[in-house]
């Protein structure tokens, strides 16, 4: 029991580690960019940095491959990535779909809704959702969730992984510090602040949604070998929806459904908690009908 307690505090140490370095090395570059750049936003991009540069080192340290960590041979991985994209849409259009019915999403008619507009979203959006998954699917359903599994119960890493996944999302720090104010310790002070925003109740409705994002992702991985293409294509495939999502719809506030979504980001909260949920538990009952 304790050492499943150790290893599972392990990540919380390797995430300080990385983010105290991007505390320093974070204030050298913002003197060096003469404070154009936003403090805490260069210490939250290093810190994500610094994660993934992590797990070469914990690998080596492991004794993973990449197929341990669930990189497939190059042309599975690519087939998995495409049917990852597919098993996302799947997934999360129903809920846009609902959004709209009930009023909480409305069309943006303030947007220029030309085809180029629309083609020059789309490719962004993908792009920037591929990089998004890659990165913490390498991290999280990657090395985290393979690193626990090999000392702990499949379902224990799973929660452990998910929850750490879910807290990353709001380690962050909304004050900005004037260039002409920064110190080498500024960093440390900001770094407080965005893990006390983690603990946040305001925060409690968007963290069980994306504790069930991480658990469909982890169980998604878990349940196929070698399937971490299958969960960064379905990352993404979220991660644009909800980018297109924002760049086409408004949120109406004054919606009586409101409480169906979180302020996060209006899509994550309740609804997607219950839906993802439904999923999971759909499919270990249908496992078991089938065993």
């Amino acid at each position: 029991m304790i050492k499943k307690i150790i290893y599972s505090i392990v990540p919380l140490l390797v995430l300080l580690a990385a983010a105290s370095l991007a505390c320093i090395a974070g204030y050298f570059i913002f003197q060096g960019t003469e404070g154009q750049f936003s403090l805490s936003k260069i210490i939250t991009k290093l810190t994500q940095l610094f994660l993934v540069l992590s797990i070469f080192p914990a690998m080596a340290y492991l004794k993973f491959t990449k197929s341990d960590l669930g990189f497939a041979a190059k042309p599975v991985f690519l087939k998995q990535v495409l049917q990852g994209l597919g098993l996302g849409f799947v997934t999360l259009m129903p809920i846009f779909i609902i959004l709209y019915a009930l009023g909480i999403d409305v069309v943006d008619q303030s947007e220029p809704w030309t085809a180029g507009f629309i083609v020059k979203k789309t490719t962004l959006s993908l792009l920037l959702a591929l990089l998004i998954a890659v990165f913490e699917e390498s991290v999280f359903r990657g090395l985290l969730l393979s690193g626990l599994k090999k000392n702990m119960p499949a379902v224990a890493a799973i929660l452990i992984s998910s929850t750490y996944y879910a807290a990353l999302h709001f380690l962050d720090s909304h004050t900005e510090i004037p260039f002409q104010q920064a110190q080498l310790l500024s960093g440390f002070t900001l770094l407080g602040e965005a893990f006390a925003n983690v603990l946040n109740p305001e925060n409690a409705s968007a963290f069980l949604s994306l504790l069930a994002v991480g658990a469909f992702l982890a169980v998604l991985r878990t349940q196929v070998k070698e399937s971490l293409g299958l969960c960064i294509g379905c990352h993404a495939g979220w991660v644009w929806q909800i980018k297109m999502n924002g760049s086409l719809l408004n949120t109406d506030f004054n919606s009586e459904y409101l409480y169906l979504v979180s302020s996060y980001n209006y899509v994550v909260g309740p609804l997607v908690t219950g839906w993802l949920g439904l999923a999971i538990i759909g499919y270990f009952v249908y496992k078991k009908m089938q065993g």
